[in-house]
């Protein structure tokens, strides 16, 4: 079933790319899925499927699709772009944060059992569900326990009185507090005015809630069942998992294994995927009986370096070592992968606009183990550095202004005439978007690219990053070339046959393989 002819392979991508080009014009126009030149016997309909092993976009519904015209990203315009994103090959969606709230962002809630609205409705919310599903598309949510906003009724009714039913709700200082106490990254704790000093991990119009109080807990777990039972989620992106309980780290472990139980109760395919930004070795205990699966903060900063200096270093022995740590918790944990995501500066201003070296990190991401995460705009290029702001820009769907488009917040990146978008990227071959279409088949493709384990090979050549992916008696070796040079590699034992080349210079002889710059082969074996 894998190819064994390298010119075969190239007559069928070439023939499959025009037939593709050609077929897609515009992103307003209805599309079904076309197949991608990946290997030979692949179409949409054979497609591997098992969430969570899926490929989630994250989605910052502000800047995404305008269905109204005001200029503000909503559900709807979600809803009419899933066509898009089936056609992209993502099987998840990662919502950032989709309830009424102060601001723009979303991580300060004002009610938890709504739709901010900004988005729509939760009738509108409901029908983009229905729509998902029906194109076998999985949607998991932001949701974020750790703190409310200061305009949530609660904290506004606790604020007011020390005899309110929620005072306890939040956490307050008392004479023996010190009010200058700082947190990791050097901000205050305590914010407001006596006797009302309240405390937060993140900034004044985030008060922390009192999670030692069962009212609070059990709040949260109504919460989570409510859009899961009631709305229909597949799942939560945990905000500030590891800050809950934030001088009492083992207390938030116990959290999340009571929260698990009670969201398994009423959906025993939940996926919890939490944000804990730190070592593997803090992050590895929260897999136990707790949360499905945690982001490999690491790994983005190795994928980062690795193809920013075109060397391979140590990223696969360290992530071997990574999933050993998170494997002594949890036998059956999800590592959710990622490049950068809103809190981080989007990929092509780290690597300066190179998207040679951006193909090279997505091949990365969507060859090695676990969930991958791409974030909005990553799979066409767009820049953003910090503040947040400029991170989440619009998302550019048109070469011109059109409808559609948002203007949320007026962009200082990806402006002008060389502005990236999906309408050029669609007719554009070459472009990064059909390389984030061909790796993701590709990962969809084969299932040891899905499930198989991540193992070191031999080959060391400069510029060079390889590893081995086996999985159910079938063995992949995937070279990447990270470098702007060709290399050649000297074929030390048998490798298989040639299944996936990114690049019709690649060629393999009895001894060698010669890579290209910027350029990926795949050879596999079957028992």
């Amino acid at each position: 079933m894998y190819f064994s002819n390298l010119k075969r392979h190239m007559l069928l991508t070439i023939i499959v790319l025009l037939v593709f080009v050609t077929g897609c014009t515009t992103p307003e126009t209805e599309q079904q899925p076309n197949d991608v030149a990946v290997v030979e016997t692949i179409d949409h309909n054979e497609l591997i499927s098992s969430f969570p092993n899926t490929v989630f976009y994250e989605i910052f519904v502000r800047a995404f699709y305008d269905s109204t015209g005001d200029g503000i990203g909503d559900i709807n315009g979600m809803t009419k772009k899933l066509d898009y994103l089936q056609e992209l090959g993502v099987e998840g969606i990662w919502l950032m944060p989709i309830h009424p709230s102060p601001s723009y962002h979303g991580y300060d809630v004002t009610d938890y059992y709504d739709i901010h609205p900004d988005y729509g409705t939760i009738e509108d919310f409901k029908l983009f569900l229905a729509e998902a599903h029906e194109r076998d598309i999985k949607v998991i949510i932001d949701l974020v326990v750790n703190h409310s906003s200061t305009m949530h009724p609660f904290f506004q009714d606790a604020i007011s009185s020390k005899e309110s039913r929620y005072r306890d709700w939040y956490i307050w200082a008392d004479e023996t507090t010190n009010l200058r106490e700082r947190g990791e990254w050097g901000q205050l704790f305590w914010h407001g005015e006596a006797p009302n000093n309240y405390f937060s991990v993140f900034w004044g119009g985030m008060p922390d809630f009192n999670f030692y109080n069962e009212e609070v807990r059990q709040e949260m777990i109504n919460i989570g069942k409510f859009w899961l039972e009631d709305v229909g989620v597949d799942g939560f992106r945990l905000d500030a998992a590891k800050h809950i309980f934030p001088k009492d780290k083992p207390q938030n472990i116990v959290w999340w294994q009571e929260f698990r139980s009670a969201m398994e109760e009423v959906k025993e395919d939940v996926f919890l995927v939490g944000e804990v930004w730190d070592l593997p070795q803090v992050a590895g205990p929260y897999l136990e009986d707790g949360l499905h699966s945690t982001f490999n903060f690491d790994l983005a900063e190795d994928i980062l370096k690795a193809v920013r200096s075109e060397r391979g270093g140590s990223v696969v022995p360290k992530l071997i070592r990574t999933l050993d740590t998170f494997e002594r918790y949890s036998k059956d944990f999800v590592d959710s992968t990622f490049i950068t995501n809103h809190d981080i500066n989007r990929v092509m201003s780290e690597l300066r606009g190179n998207k040679e070296q951006a193909k090279m990190a997505a091949a990365l991401l969507l060859t090695l183990p676990g969930s991958p995460f791409i974030y909005y705009g990553e799979e066409i290029g767009m820049q953003g550095a910090k503040p947040d702001e400029h991170i989440r820009e619009p998302m550019l769907w048109y070469e011109g202004a059109n409808a559609g488009q948002t203007s949320w917040i007026e962009p200082k990146y990806d402006t002008g005439v060389d502005a990236p978008s999906v309408e050029a990227q669609l007719a554009d071959p070459n472009s990064l978007l059909q390389h984030y279409k061909t790796m993701i088949y590709l990962r969809r493709s084969q299932p040891a690219l899905l499930f198989g384990n991540l193992a070191e090979t031999s080959i060391r050549e400069q510029g060079s990053l390889a590893f081995k992916r086996e999985y159910n008696g079938e063995e992949l070796t995937v070279i990447h070339n990270l470098s702007k040079d060709e290399i050649n590699i000297v074929i030390e034992a048998p490798m298989g046959e040639l299944i996936f080349t990114s690049h019709e210079d690649s060629t393999v002889t009895s001894d060698t393989i010669t890579l290209p710059p910027y350029s990926t082969v795949i050879f596999g074996i079957k028992e």
